[in-house]
């Protein structure tokens, strides 16, 4: 049967979209953990469907607002979890445990500053899909959308393009910050993240769904600028919190050089 409708629903920091069709539901993103309420609510209340319709989430990758509700989703509905094909957890090691804890620090940061109230985040560090996906494939159930690999903001980030539509969901490779676009953050790997956005260009596509920032219209010249503006280099915690050290040791050696001068 074919789709009915995409709708926005506004998450606790981010978009979440439901692909909604006659008999089944597709999640585009696990969304934050509060907004597993919010989406039961609209399937049960709104829809006035059973929340076994929800048959399949995707998660596009493993930050707070895009994994943190899927296993509670699973757990409620028993929906099938899709994820990209990757032999290691995003969130490995000891040093993935402890990005795992800044990354649901930086989303309560998110949520301070858009207003919200403070509410739980906390969420698995991995995640077990029960189908993963590669370039090109079709999603399980829904045939009509196709995943996209589009990495760079992580190492396995995912779109989604519905093929009859032309419709693409982006998750975080673009953001819209109320008059103007940014690049998302971190960015791990400049010169694929660079890739990606050419690759959501060349499909020319009728409406662009942001996470953050809603959906709306792109046109060539505008992905042309976030191409020559995107960072030219890695842009993560570590990495910034490098960049602020060197630049106060540099400004601490020319502060000593300027005061033996006088």
């Amino acid at each position: 049967m074919s789709l009915c409708e995409i709708v926005r629903l506004e998450g606790y920091i981010q978009s979440t979209y439901l692909a909604v069709y006659p008999n089944k539901i597709l999640l585009l993103d696990g969304c934050c953990r509060p907004d597993v309420k919010i989406v039961l609510d609209y399937i049960q209340t709104t829809l006035q469907r059973p929340v076994s319709d929800l048959k399949v989430v995707i998660v596009t990758h493993m930050h707070p607002d895009h994994a943190g509700g899927a296993n509670r989703l699973r757990k409620a509905t028993g929906c099938r979890i899709v994820s990209a094909d990757k032999s290691k957890q995003w969130y490995n090691s000891i040093g993935g445990q402890a990005m795992h804890l800044v990354d649901i620090g930086l989303a309560h940061y998110v949520a301070k500053r858009q207003g919200r109230p403070f509410k739980k985040l906390w969420y698995s560090a991995h995640l077990h899909p029960d189908t993963t996906v590669q370039d090109g494939d079709l999603i399980p159930e829904f045939d009509d959308w196709q995943v996209l690999e589009t990495p760079g903001h992580t190492d396995r980030d995912l779109s989604l393009f519905h093929l009859p539509s032309q419709q693409v969901y982006t998750a975080d490779l673009i953001i819209k910050l109320r008059h103007k676009f940014v690049a998302p953050f971190p960015i791990y790997d400049p010169k694929t993240y660079i890739r990606s956005l050419q690759k959501i260009k060349d499909l020319n596509p009728s409406n662009v769904m942001m996470a953050h920032g809603r959906s709306l219209m792109i046109d060539a010249a505008t992905f042309d600028m976030l191409i020559a503006q995107a960072p030219k280099h890695r842009r993560t915690v570590k990495d910034t919190i490098r960049h602020k050290l060197l630049w106060r040791q540099n400004f601490d050696s020319y502060s000593k050089r300027k005061s033996k001068k006088k």
